[in-house]
């Protein structure tokens, strides 16, 4: 089955930039919807950003304007660009799969039990 394997992940300063990538181990076809988590100790896991099986984004509110999820078909991946980032950013990053399903940009999409294919994390710190 289909694995994901995360990289990009390290240690920046507040305000500083990094950028995540997910790289797939097969090309997966048919409906879908894939994006990043994120999960701090104590803490709930999280969504950051969804893209929908048509392309479109969903945003953590407060990502929204400094984080950017593309799709990478070419390379078979997916992509975080995270920008201005601050301390509260801090987490396990997790990139996520969730098939058969078109839309995932609503509250349903926010479970993530939801998703049936994870990556193995990386860690984000911001100090």
């Amino acid at each position: 089955h289909v694995q994901l394997v995360e990289s990009g992940g390290g240690s920046v300063e507040v305000g500083g930039s990094l950028r995540l990538t997910c790289r797939f181990s097969e090309y997966i076809t048919g409906d879908r919807c894939m994006g990043w988590f994120r999960q701090s100790p104590g803490k709930e896991r999280e969504r950051v950003a969804i893209l929908d099986d048509d392309g479109s984004p969903t945003y953590l509110d407060s990502a929204k304007g400094r984080f950017t999820v593309t799709r990478d078909n070419d390379k078979n991946g997916l992509a975080l660009q995270m920008d201005s980032l601050a301390k509260e950013d801090t987490a396990v990053y997790y990139c996520a799969l969730l098939r058969q399903f078109r839309f995932c940009g609503g509250v349903l999409g926010t479970i993530w039990t939801m998703y049936g294919v994870w990556g193995q994390g990386t860690q984000v710190t911001v100090s």
